[in-house]
């Protein structure tokens, strides 16, 4: 299964709904490069499985966040980040306060993935300036939808449900 992108290639509005002025482009799943950031290996296999199953065949993973900007140099383009909060070492809003200072990174649709799925953490993690959010356990009928629209540009902001 691949994303189709829209015919002129157009990234969200200046303003996004998480106060974000960075724009993402468009990209088909076959194309993308997505890092996931999870320390649970359990995890980082269910999220790597359900992209592979749309189509997405780069699929990178680090353990923590202080990983992330090393790891950053040895990729030529990343499109998605999908970062679980709590990291050893370095938690999840740690590590993106370097990414927004990387220059590869700096304009990388990060989202945040975690099992502390609240309003609370979901406004703290717009806040901080992610792109988007998803609650743990993840939705496995919804992930592909939400995968879609990140890879689109659109942010996604979703508590898990039960």
């Amino acid at each position: 299964m691949t994303l189709q992108s829209t015919t002129d290639q157009s990234t969200n509005s200046p303003k996004q709904q998480n106060g974000s002025t960075r724009q993402h482009r468009a990209i088909h799943a076959k194309d993308a490069t997505v890092l996931i950031v999870e320390d649970n290996p359990s995890n980082f296999v269910l999220m790597a499985r359900m992209l592979a199953y749309m189509g997405v065949q780069r699929c990178e993973w680090k353990t923590s966040g202080w990983q992330v900007v090393e790891f950053a140099d040895t990729l030529p383009q990343v499109d998605l980040i999908l970062m679980d909060i709590r990291l050893p070492y370095e938690d999840g809003y740690a590590a993106l306060n370097k990414l927004r200072e990387h220059p590869r990174l700096a304009n990388t649709m990060v989202v945040a993935v975690t099992a502390e799925a609240s309003t609370e953490q979901m406004s703290r993690a717009r806040a901080a300036g992610f792109d988007g959010f998803l609650g743990k356990p993840l939705d496995t009928d919804k992930f592909p939808d939400q995968i879609r629209r990140m890879l689109r540009g659109e942010p996604v902001w979703e508590l898990s449900t039960p």
